[in-house]
């Protein structure tokens, strides 16, 4: 029996892409990917058609797809997470296969160290389990499963059976990082990294960059890598809420303007706030919470790292930190680098 896909992915599709490229995640091995490569599934997007695109080995697809199988077996995608953590739901996206996706799909999960390498990630030696049994597809379609695995995963196995393509591997989940690992040659922590756990809990615009990309890692290829809202035409300001890795003490921050030019907030602020576990995005527009001034209305410049120590107001402890940017515009990485009160 087959497990059937879930009506939405409303229950998970808000949580990081664990398995993303931007966050490192990397396709390692596969059994065969004859027309499309491995890597192209944990690439941004959906995947594009491009007719009449052909290779030397046939029809250009985007995505990973494997030959035709004439043999007994099926195909095989090894993946390293980027992002180590517990999985909530998976998106195996098969947009522009049609004719030529898989029937079913299962996956299996592990914990293994960083640098284990392939062969040992394929022999016995670290305790595969099964997230999702073989589960019937549909061509051209996200086909969305509610996982609910509990333990921390680091790689995964993709089963295609027998053989296909499949555009996109979404692996949605919660962030568990290795907090000495974490830490900055000071001795602090960005608490506003996704890396180390953080999420945007909310935000009241995100029309042109989605605003989980303002705490990705590393610098932006270009602004369409941050977080951008729409010209704003009425009065007020837009505003971005980042739920911290670990509730902390902010003692240094960062806010990038980096590839924002004509379009880059005049102005921004910090505030922070305690608040309990399962917030709604909804509530976080109410007046009722009490927000602590961090960083006053600040003057910003394009392009540019602004980095602010002295200027801080207050340091927590906080949960959540509410950036504001007056009027709107982009913002390309946001730091908060501190201490985690559990320490």
């Amino acid at each position: 029996m087959s497990h059937e896909p879930i009506a939405s992915a409303s229950t998970f599709d808000h949580l990081v892409d664990l398995a993303a490229a931007s966050v490192g995640g990397k396709a390692l091995w596969a059994t065969d990917d004859f027309f499309a490569p491995k890597e192209n599934l944990l690439k941004p997007g959906r995947g594009v058609f491009i007719p009449g695109k052909y290779t030397e080995n046939g029809k250009w697809m985007d995505g990973w797809e494997s030959r035709r199988k004439r043999t007994p077996g099926h195909d095989v995608c090894l993946v390293k997470l980027g992002l180590p953590g517990t999985i909530s739901g998976v998106d195996i996206d098969t947009n522009h296969f049609t004719g030529n996706y898989p029937e079913h799909a299962s996956i299996e999960v592990c914990e293994a160290p960083a640098n284990a390498s392939v062969e040992q990630l394929l022999s016995n030696e670290f305790a595969w389990r099964e997230a999702l049994p073989i589960s019937k597809l549909a061509g051209g379609s996200r086909n969305l499963f509610d996982t609910s695995d509990t333990k921390r995963v680091t790689h995964l196995k993709l089963h295609i059976h027998p053989d296909g393509g499949v555009a996109r591997l979404r692996v949605h989940g919660h962030v568990l990082p290795d907090w000495k690992q974490a830490s900055t040659a000071d001795g602090l922590v960005d608490l506003a990294a996704i890396t180390n756990g953080a999420a945007i809990a909310g935000t009241n615009d995100q029309y042109f960059g989605r605003g989980d990309q303002l705490i990705y890692p590393g610098d932006p290829a270009n602004m369409g890598e941050g977080w951008e809202t729409q010209r704003k035409r009425a009065p007020g300001n837009d505003w971005i809420v980042v739920r911290l890795a670990s509730a902390g003490m902010i003692k240094k921050v960062e806010i990038h303007t980096t590839h924002f030019k004509g379009n880059f907030p005049d102005r921004c602020s910090l505030e922070g706030t305690v608040l309990p576990p399962g917030t709604l995005p909804n509530y976080l527009g109410s007046r009722s919470i009490a927000w602590q001034a961090l960083l006053p209305q600040t003057k910003l410049s394009e392009d540019a790292k602004h980095n602010f120590d002295s200027e801080l107001r207050a340091s927590g402890p906080f949960t959540h930190v509410r950036l504001s940017i007056y009027p709107d515009g982009g913002v390309a990485r946001l730091r908060l680098f501190g201490t985690r009160s559990e320490e």
